[in-house]
């Protein structure tokens, strides 16, 4: 837990210093107040986690203390836990009434007060990285239900009719849609049908609000796409129930379907490999080169500054870039001399048959213009369509560099591989016509940042490839 700011509102000096050593000895920073109005004063001057209110106390007491704490926009989203002597049902509704979000007898403080603290700490920290759309004609429903959504921690925004609201989405995409359903403009089955047909928006939760409470009614909205039918007037204490069990299934359904997903391109990659293992087993002299140029993209991607994600994904590309290599025939593919302009032809086909292998596949999306792209040109005179300088992704730029350094200090049937020193030369000198310069400076920049480290990339190219061959 991060350190949390606590502001303890009590009468008793004793009360507050016990209080205060029991919050700081699990890292919590503490601040005094002797009644309501001396801690009202300080939540609006400064920021906290969190306030713990005794409820009798002299000039202003704590349950006019929370109340006021609420309806100021500045101190709305702050939690606030009452602790009291006073136990009894009443004073305990009468606490949750003025907007606290947790009520604790001084009894028995010792025992329950920190798995409270946290408990709320937590709760209201995932309340403010959700942001909710309060759809309604009405302003004072939308003040109302926007105050009580911010008293609990959320983010909240307001339109005033469906239309207004996808203006909203737009701009800012909610993690939880209210919505009435009688409203001018665009009323809120309209609505409701509109953010379900957009796949962007579908999976946002969307609850009905209505006075309606005919059950052909409520049935039709949850057969359009709607999570939830409360009825008017509810309590904004059911709404906020309603609010966070549906935020964590939906959290819930979204990590299982990340984890499946995740699974499943697993596996799919893990055969994709196999495919370029077995691909490369063709011939000798590339086994190993995928892994190899794989190996130098994710270098110059970590080299750029490039995150964690992009990284693997550029590693996963450069392992699949020759995937269309499958497509030429081994008497092309293992000549030892030059090949004619009609074999030629054949090869130039391969990162279109690349890109048609993986490209039905949603989850390697990304990695299809690195396949189809990494044999153009920075001067538009590569294949297979011509693109020019930054026409061509950058993705694609980069393979292309790592590409041509493997290529010329690998063995070829027709030629031995060249020195590193002669192969940065020739990339040095066809930057600006085959290859993208900044590319190339990034990896000449990182060969040399490499090889002044100690290491050497060829030593770490020659164990990438005895990897690949055992």
């Amino acid at each position: 837990m991060d350190t949390p700011k606590i502001l303890i509102v009590d009468d008793s000096p004793m009360t507050r210093s016990l209080l205060s050593r029991q919050l700081k000895r699990f890292g919590s920073r503490v601040t005094h107040a002797k009644d309501g109005q001396e801690g009202l004063e300080i939540a609006l001057s400064e920021t906290f986690d969190l306030i713990i209110s005794d409820v009798n106390m002299p000039r202003m007491d704590g349950f006019t203390f929370c109340k006021e704490v609420k309806n100021n926009p500045v101190t709305r989203g702050v939690p606030v836990i009452m602790l009291s002597s006073q136990d009894n049902d009443q004073d305990i509704d009468k606490g949750f009434q003025s907007g606290a979000a947790a009520y604790v007898s001084k009894a028995e403080a010792k025992q329950e007060l920190r798995a409270t603290v946290e408990r709320v700490l937590e709760q209201f920290k995932s309340h403010r990285r959700h942001l909710i759309l309060v759809v309604d004609d009405s302003p004072t429903v939308r003040t109302l239900v926007r105050k009580g959504l911010e008293a609990a921690g959320f983010q909240a925004s307001a339109a005033k009719d469906g239309k207004e609201a996808i203006a909203r989405i737009e701009e800012s995409r909610p993690d939880l849609i209210l919505s009435d359903i009688n409203m001018p403009v665009m009323d809120g089955i309209e609505f409701c049908k509109t953010v379900h047909e957009n796949a962007d928006w579908a999976s946002i939760p969307f609850v009905t609000m209505s006075a309606n409470s005919d059950r052909a009614t409520m049935r039709r909205m949850l057969e359009w796409g709607a999570s939830a039918y409360l009825v008017k007037p509810f309590n904004l204490e059911q709404l906020v129930i309603t609010i966070e069990k549906l935020l964590s299934d939906h959290f819930l359904i979204i990590l299982k379907d990340k984890q499946r997903l995740e699974g499943e391109r697993g596996m799919m990659l893990a055969s994709i490999t196999s495919l370029i293992t077995a691909l490369e087993a063709r011939d000798h002299y590339t086994r190993g080169h995928s892994e190899a140029v794989a190996l130098l993209i994710s270098k110059m991607a970590s080299q750029m500054g490039l995150g964690p994600e992009e990284i693997d994904s550029l590693g996963i590309a450069g392992r699949l870039h020759d995937i269309g290599k499958i497509g030429v025939p081994d008497n092309i593919l293992l000549k030892p001399g030059h090949l004619s302009e009609a074999e030629f032809s054949i090869v130039r086909q391969h990162p279109l048959t690349g890109a048609s292998i993986l490209g039905s596949i949603p989850s390697i999306h990304e990695l299809i213009p690195v396949i189809r792209y990494h044999h153009e040109r920075f001067d538009g005179k590569g294949y297979p369509d011509g693109l020019k300088g930054d026409q061509i992704p950058l993705w694609a730029r980069m393979t292309s560099v790592a590409d041509t350094y493997d290529a010329l200090t690998s063995d070829r049937p027709y030629r031995r591989g060249m020195s590193q020193g002669k192969a940065l030369s020739i990339i040095e000198d066809v930057r600006n016509t085959q290859l993208c310069p900044d590319c190339v400076d990034v990896f000449i920049k990182f060969i040399f940042d490499f090889e002044e480290s100690g290491a050497s990339i060829q030593r770490s190219l020659g164990s990438k490839l005895l990897s690949c061959q055992v």
